[in-house]
């Protein structure tokens, strides 16, 4: 396989910062989906994606980078491998993600992830379906730990890996036709099925997602 995307979270040619059709009207706001997100228009040098409290608010200024609108325009397809190193947040209401999502859908989770929920990582297939929530403390998943994540997008299966282990297997697939945008961001979430951040701190949230590349 051949690298055919190299992320570069600082780059306005790959990415488009603060602005997802997953958002309704494009954002800045997502509180459908039980999220405290204000999207920033902000790029993320470094791979690092914050939050911060708005101030009179209960919102977060956060940071959601989207190939969808960038002049690369890139998409993920069918039978492409997904490679990321992430370093999992330690502040209660931190929700990082690496998604997709083109035309109302198309969305397949590479993960998801609340401290609160110290070894637990999501991930789901909401095209052909499957998910599964995976206790990895095991495979090291933990609050500040990195994580090296391994997805493959096949037709008849959607594969994830963490740290070499097998996390799920959903044996759906995505469709010999499928393709979408890449998404990656921080939410906070609002209280409704995770904790929100305490009312007196801290005032900041951070992931890092230290490499991303797509090969196919």
């Amino acid at each position: 396989m051949t690298v055919v995307f190299d992320a570069d979270f600082g780059s306005a040619t790959q990415w488009v910062a603060g602005r997802s059709s997953a958002y309704p009207h494009l954002g800045p706001t997502n509180r459908p989906d039980h999220k405290l997100d204000y999207l920033s228009r902000a790029y993320c040098p470094g791979g690092v994606f914050a939050a911060t409290r708005r101030p009179g608010s209960s919102l977060w200024n956060t940071n959601l980078l989207t190939t969808e609108g960038s002049p690369q325009g890139f998409q993920l397809r069918t039978g492409d491998l997904l490679q990321a190193e992430v370093v999992l947040p330690t502040g209660l209401g931190a929700w990082p993600a690496i998604w997709t999502w083109r035309d109302g859908g198309n969305e397949v989770d590479v993960f998801e992830y609340h401290p609160d929920h110290p070894d637990l990582l999501e991930v789901t297939n909401h095209v052909g379906g499957g998910y599964r929530y995976w206790h990895g403390a095991a495979a090291g998943v933990a609050p500040g730990a990195t994580v090296e994540l391994r997805t493959s997008f096949g037709a008849d299966s959607v594969d994830w890996y963490a740290n070499g282990a097998l996390v799920y297997s959903d044996q759906h697939g995505v469709g010999a036709g499928w393709h979408a945008y890449l998404i990656v961001n921080l939410s906070v979430s609002d209280g409704t099925y995770h904790p929100a951040p305490p009312t007196l701190g801290p005032h900041r949230l951070s992931w890092t997602c230290r490499s991303l590349q797509v090969s196919r």
